[in-house]
C-alpha cells in the first residue's frame, strides 16, 4: 500500500525549530558524520527527490522515510541558500571528523612554539573553509576579502597562543593546556566577522513569512554574525576546557606514563565525543532562520517596508548562516 503523500511538505523541518531542543534534533540529524560518507551519486539522487517533491512529482511507490533520507542528506551536503553542493570539508557534518583530528593535535602539542604555530594555523585554515562554506551565499565575498580575513584570524590566532604559551610559562601546567582555547576564541571573534564582512557593508537579504524579499540590512547581518560567533565558542569550549583537565589527571597514571604514544590518540578520540555532541547544541543555540522584529531594522528599510506593503509586516527573517 502506497503511502499518501499529498500532504507532505518535504521544507518543512521534523522537529519544531522554535526550541531549542527542537533545533538541536534537527542539527543531530543533518550533521550527521556518517553522511560524509556517502556517495556523490546518492547525494545527486537526494537533490532530485527533495526538487521533485517541492513540485507535487513522486514517482510511484516513494515512501515517506525515503523522503526523509533524501532531505537529511540534502540538508547535510547542499547550501540552503543557492542549492549548490558544497565542499565536504567545509560541511558541518565534517566538523567531528575533522574538529577532533585538529583539536586533538592542538591540545597536546601546546608546549612548543613551532608546534602551536603549525597546529593554529591548521585550525584557522580549516575554519575559513567552513566559514565560508556556511555563510549567507546572498552576499558574495571576492577572494581579497577572503584572504584578508585569512590572514588576519590566522594571525590573531598565532599573536594569542604564543603571547599566551610565552606568559604562562610560569603558570601551572593545566593554565597552559589552555591556551589554545583562548587563541581558538580570539579568531573566531575575528575570522566569521571578516569572512562575511560584505553582509556588514551592504546588509543581508531579508524576506517576510513568505519569502518575498524586503530589503537588505547590516543590523540583522550583525545579530547573525554574532550569534554565529557565540556558536562557534561554545562548540568549541567543553572539550577544549574540560579535555585538559581529564588530561592532566590520566597523564598522572601509572600506565599512561608508560604509553605516551597513546596521549595524542586518546586525545583525538575523546574530542570528538565532545564535538560528536556539541556541534549539533551549538548549531541549535540560536535558529538558523532568523525572525527579527521590522521595528528593529533601519529606519529607512522600516519605511520602504511599509510602503511597499499595505499590510502591516511585524516580522522579517533571513538565514544567519551556521
Amino acid at each position: 500500500m502506497e503511502a499518501d503523500l499529498s500532504g507532505f511538505n518535504i521544507d518543512v523541518p521534523r522537529w519544531d525549530q522554535s526550541t531549542f531542543l527542537g533545533r538541536v534534533k534537527h542539527f543531530f540529524n543533518i550533521t550527521d558524520p556518517r553522511t560524509v560518507l556517502v556517495p556523490e551519486w546518492k547525494l545527486d539522487w537526494a537533490k532530485v527527490m527533495v526538487e521533485k517533491s517541492r513540485l507535487g512529482i513522486m514517482p510511484p511507490g516513494t515512501q515517506v522515510e525515503q523522503l526523509l533520507y533524501a532531505k537529511k542528506l540534502y540538508d547535510s551536503a547542499f547550501h540552503p541558500d543557492t542549492g549548490e553542493k558544497m565542499n565536504v570539508i567545509g560541511r558541518m557534518s565534517f566538523q567531528v571528523p575533522g574538529g577532533m583530528l585538529i583539536t586533538g593535535f592542538m591540545l597536546q602539542f601546546y608546549r612548543t612554539t613551532p608546534a602551536v604555530v603549525f597546529w593554529q594555523w591548521v585550525n584557522q585554515s580549516f575554519n575559513a573553509l567552513v566559514n565560508y562554506t556556511n555563510r549567507n551565499a546572498a552576499s558574495p565575498t571576492s577572494v581579497r576579502q577572503m584572504a584578508l580575513s585569512y590572514f588576519t584570524a590566522t594571525t590573531t590566532a598565532l599573536v594569542t597562543a604564543v603571547g599566551m604559551n610565552m606568559w604562562t610559562k610560569r603558570a601551572p601546567p593545566l593554565v597552559g593546556r589552555w591556551v589554545p582555547f583562548a587563541a581558538v576564541a580570539a579568531a573566531n571573534c575575528v575570522n566569521i566577522p571578516m569572512m562575511r564582512q560584505q553582509e556588514l557593508i551592504e546588509g543581508v537579504c531579508v524576506k517576510d513569512k513568505n519569502q518575498n524579499e524586503l530589503g537588505h540590512s547590516k543590523r540583522a547581518a550583525a545579530i547573525g554574525i554574532t550569534q554565529v560567533v557565540i556558536s562557534r565558542i561554545t562548540m568549541a569550549a567543553p572539550g577544549m576546557i574540560l579535555l585538559p583537565v581529564i588530561m592532566e589527571r590520566l597523564e598522572k597514571l601509572h600506565c599512561m606514563k608508560k604509553a605516551r604514544v597513546l596521549h595524542a590518540p586518546l586525545q583525538v578520540m575523546l574530542s570528538g565525543c565532545f564535538l560528536l555532541f556539541m556541534v549539533p547544541v551549538a548549531c541549535g543555540l540560536f535558529p538558523q532562520e532568523c525572525e527579527l522584529p521590522v521595528s528593529y531594522l533601519e529606519p529607512e528599510l522600516q519605511a520602504t517596508i511599509k510602503a511597499k506593503n499595505e499590510e502591516k509586516v511585524p516580522y522579517v527573517y533571513f538565514n544567519k548562516g551556521l
